[in-house]
């Protein structure tokens, strides 16, 4: 018999290093031949929302609605099962980012006056709550509206990082930088 929890599909928005054609990418396209998630397209949050870059060229989106701008990225429609590699490369369970709702249209629906375009729910992965608004504080609230390669050069892989730090203490670190 079937867990029902298996069946069910998540939809998550991608706006950073799981995007296709950058560097965490290979976990979607392992979901994918697994048949545990499909690409849905791209799509642009409805309203603004912080995008910045921390440490190490991660990027984080912030759950401070109305700040920033529309950020641009991709849609996935993710199994249940399919969720738990991603929540894990993304530290939800280590206090990193937060799988927190967001509201989203295609990015076609942009580009057009036809009246009608359909919101999507979905879920995002947000810089956690102790540390999110500091990081756009330090940023000097300047965020962007998409990840691109430009931001992507800096990134460095998890393995390639100083292991004398958490990445809790790696951000708490970058944010208090700018205070002193």
């Amino acid at each position: 018999m079937a867990d029902v929890n298996q069946s069910k599909a998540h939809l998550i928005f991608t706006y950073g290093t799981l995007k296709r054609g950058f560097p965490n990418h290979t976990l979607m396209e392992s979901l994918i031949h697994r048949n545990d998630a499909v690409f849905l397209g791209p799509y642009v949050t409805c309203i603004s929302y912080p995008l910045v870059v921390g440490p190490h060229g991660i990027p984080f989106l912030i759950n401070l609605p109305g700040s920033g701008n529309r950020v641009t990225g991709e849609l996935y429609s993710v199994s249940a099962r399919g969720l738990y590699p991603v929540d894990d490369l993304e530290g939800t369970s280590l206090g990193h980012y937060e799988r927190l709702p967001v509201k989203l249209i295609p990015c076609e629906s942009t580009n057009s006056d036809a009246g009608g375009v359909i919101q999507v729910e979905a879920e995002a992965y947000y810089a956690h709550r102790s540390f999110g608004e500091g990081l756009w504080e330090r940023k000097g609230k300047e965020g962007l509206s998409a990840y691109t390669e430009k931001e992507a050069s800096g990134y460095v892989r998890r393995e390639d990082r100083p292991k004398d730090r958490s990445f809790r203490d790696e951000v708490h670190f970058f944010v208090s930088a700018a205070r002193n």
